[in-house]
């Protein structure tokens, strides 16, 4: 299964990089996509093209409708007519992608349909929770649900191809992408990634309602410098096989059909011109045969890197790492054609990349049924959109996204029958706070927002008394007495606070990770009046709450809940719906702690109260303000230690299974998020101080037991060693279950050798 090879010593990077790859086992192989029907079939097409037919192909401009980039071209209908235009960004709408379709087809030489690609990323016009919410469900079923709802809306569209899920692990707040993704963990980062792919794809890729799942940011893309959008991602060999890659290899295993490249450079090497992680590992090792797209201008973007000095030799480093189509730069179908011709650019390359944007249109069966959304009145779009089924889909999504942080006196669930209720905060009735940001389809008009939720659960019984208190990001003080005097009228307080959408996602990132403006203060002058105060966070990344622990009784993680966020909100403030949501994503005390993960390494001296010369700081403490995992239920469970199947296991039957017994001690049902985490405890490499290796939502009576099981294999155990090579080393490992990665019990058991 392992194999010998040179490790770097002295040779150049690029070549270390390759030998460091090929020293990964050979996993399973994905499934061969390709059919002898569909490769007859492109072979006999692609001998009839042109190279420049063959460079449109390659070519997507930015197309009617995008928005998300620095300046829009819009590619032309005669371009259409040529054969220029392969593939479209940012087009949508099932009236104009078919007049466009119809060009291509009836109009064009060769009659090549059209793909279009779209930003689907938590929803479309039903907008899910922000994906960072989403992953705090622990719940791969609804994701993948939630993603096949998109897939039906974007589809009906004229959408083919959305460019999700992103599978970046995120270890940076500052990083105003860690909303778009699964959070720090590669588990739950990998088990997410094939929810998602399978959601948006189905179960057939030529029926209408699937699109072509993207898998991006390959690679390392989280882990760029300073948390600034598309920075340098300075990290060794064994970090981006330990952490980064299993989500993308999830995501082939799961048959995702595309995949983009990362704006970051990795080891010197800008990901789009980056060939030994494209070619050599994605396509030869994991076997992949599927489309990778470059991000917005990520070809172009090769010169100011310093690796190209024109756009031809751009255009050739990308094609030769494997980049098949060129995202808006234009760059292959206008500066490659001459190279081409002249033999500088070799023409097996252009056709390796042909291959795969056709055989990508054949799989969706577009050349069967290119017109596959079209109805002359759009009536098929309009029936499939926003319907009363998805949106209770997004608001049972949002309801499983709410993270319960804090609870002091039980606080929550307030009861319905409260007289008056002082709702205050920036966020309390802002609309875009319900969609986030990349809600790219989503409008406005259709959030529900939190006073209209409670407005709609309450009715005329409750008095709500509304004070905004202070702006989002602003230093101006003199609503405080205003919100101040709402709360010593009512009986309950809930506050709405956090950031605004365009503080995450793309190109959004921050230095602090404090409630912008002066939402702290504000939240801590309310408290004062000695009220029951709940703080609701509208959020995009982790936040640096301490502040509040402690003041603010209770604490509600809601992120960008979606158009039902309101609804859901409501619906676990009321206790219609117990929370079980966890924390995808460690919580600091202030950026000052980050990075901070609950998967780290020990070093030789590790924190200790006791001991001065150990790792830790001076003015905070070393643990998180809240740990991976945790999150709080209106009830409670309980632990009994774990037990395991056997306290040996040979390395050649590494097959180990782990029992827990969680019981609900308290009054009211509620839903568990149960997690195993693993430790290799003394290895040839340092390891992390324990890693997720399942997880298991269990919902319990009060009262009720519950036997939870895992099964433990190679992969759960496994390791790279020093040659990069994965391997299972005799010794002791040890077992943690819990309700978050700081509250566990363990077990543990030895591996020994044959």
């Amino acid at each position: 299964m392992n194999r010998e090879v040179p490790t770097f010593s002295s040779r150049p990077l690029l070549v270390g990089m390759i030998a460091v790859l090929l020293a990964a086992p050979a996993a399973a192989k994905p499934p061969v996509y390709a059919t002898p029907a569909e490769k007859a079939f492109v072979d006999a097409l692609m001998a009839k093209m042109t190279v420049e037919e063959k460079l449109g192909q390659l070519n997507q401009p930015a197309g009617v409708g995008n928005n998300t980039g620095p300046a829009a071209m819009t590619g032309n209908e005669d371009q259409i007519r040529r054969g220029e235009i392969g593939t479209y960004l940012g087009t949508q709408g099932a009236v104009l992608t078919c007049r466009l379709q119809r060009i291509a087809v009836e109009q064009s030489r060769l009659g090549i349909p059209l793909m279009f690609g779209y930003d689907v990323i938590h929803g479309h016009r039903t907008v899910f929770p922000v994906p960072l919410g989403e992953s705090a469900s622990f719940d791969p079923v609804e994701v993948q649900h939630a993603a096949r709802v998109a897939a039906i809306e974007a589809s009906a569209h004229g959408i083919h191809w959305t460019y999700a899920p992103m599978v970046d692990i995120a270890r940076d707040p500052r990083w105003g992408r860690v909303v778009e993704g699964a959070g720090e963990d590669p588990y739950l980062g990998s088990v997410l990634a094939a929810a998602r792919v399978r959601g948006f794809q189905g179960d057939d890729l030529r029926k209408p309602d699937a699109v072509l799942a993207t898998a991006k940011h390959f690679v390392a893309y989280g882990a760029a410098e300073g948390g600034r959008d598309y920075d340098v991602a300075d990290i060794s060999e064994r970090t981006l096989h330990e952490v980064y890659l299993p989500p993308f290899k999830a995501a082939v295993d799961a048959g995702a059909q595309s995949i983009m490249a990362a704006f970051n450079e990795v080891g010197g090497v800008p990901m789009h011109a980056h060939r030994p992680l494209i070619e050599d590992l994605l396509r030869k090792e994991w076997g992949w045969d599927g489309l990778l797209v470059s991000d917005y201008t990520g070809v172009m973007e090769l010169m100011p890197h310093g690796v190209a000095a024109d756009r031809k030799q751009a255009g050739a480093l990308g094609l030769r790492a494997g980049v098949d189509v060129d995202m808006v730069s234009q760059i292959y179908v206008k500066d490659l054609p001459a190279e081409v011709k002249a033999g500088r650019v070799p023409m097996a390359q252009v056709d390796a990349s042909v291959r795969r944007v056709l055989n990508a249109k054949y799989r969706l069966g577009l050349f069967e049924n290119p017109y596959r959304s079209c109805t002359d009145d759009g009536a098929h779009e309009r029936a499939m959109t926003l319907t009363p089924e998805h949106r209770a889909d997004a608001r049972r999504m949002a309801q499983k996204s709410l993270v319960l942080l804090e609870n002091d006196n039980d606080v929550l669930p307030l009861s319905k029958s409260v007289r008056t209720l002082a709702v205050i905060g920036p966020l309390a009735d802002h609309r875009r706070a319900m969609l986030g940001n990349w809600a790219v389809a989503g409008r406005e008009e259709d959030a529900v927002t939190p006073i209209q939720g409670l407005k709609a659960a309450l009715g005329e019984r409750t008095r709500l008394v509304v004070a905004k208190g202070a702006d989002i990001d602003s230093q101006d003080t003199s609503g405080f007495a205003q919100a101040v005097a709402a709360a010593k009228q009512a009986d309950a307080v809930v506050m709405f606070l956090g950031e605004h959408p365009d503080m995450s996602a793309e190109a959004n990132n921050r230095t602090s990770l404090d409630l912008p403006g002066v939402q702290e203060q504000l939240a801590l002058a309310v408290a004062a009046t000695g009220k029951p105060v709940v703080a609701v966070l509208l959020n995009g990344r982790p936040l640096s709450i301490g502040g509040l622990k402690g003041k603010v009784p209770a604490i509600l993680e809601a992120w960008f809940p979606g158009v039902e966020g309101g609804h859901a909100i409501t619906d676990v403030l009321f206790g219609e719906v117990n929370p079980s949501a966890k924390l995808p994503v460690t919580f600091p005390h202030n950026v000052g702690q980050v990075p901070i993960y609950y998967a780290h390494k020990n070093t030789g001296r590790p924190p200790s109260v006791e001991e001065k010369y150990t790792s830790k700081y001076l003015d905070a403490p070393w643990t998180p303000l809240y740990a991976f995992g945790h999150g709080l239920s209106y009830t409670t469970f309980r632990y009994d230690a774990p037990t395991i199947a056997s306290p040996t296991l040979a390395l050649g039957a590494l097959q180990q299974r782990v029992s827990v017994r969680v019981t609900n001690t308290g009054k009211r049902e509620g839903v568990e998020v149960v997690q195993l985490y693993v430790r290799d405890d003394v290895a040839s490499i340092t390891r992390p101080v324990k890693q997720l290796r399942g997880f298991q939502r269990v919902a319990l009576k009060p009262g009720e037991s519950r036997v939870v099981t895992f099964d433990l294999g190679f992969e759960d155990l496994a390791m790279y060693n020093d040659r990069m090579q994965q391997v299972v080393e005799p010794g002791t490992f040890t077992v943690f279950t819990g309700g978050s990665s700081d509250r566990t019990r363990d077990v543990a058991f030895e591996v020994v050798a044959k």
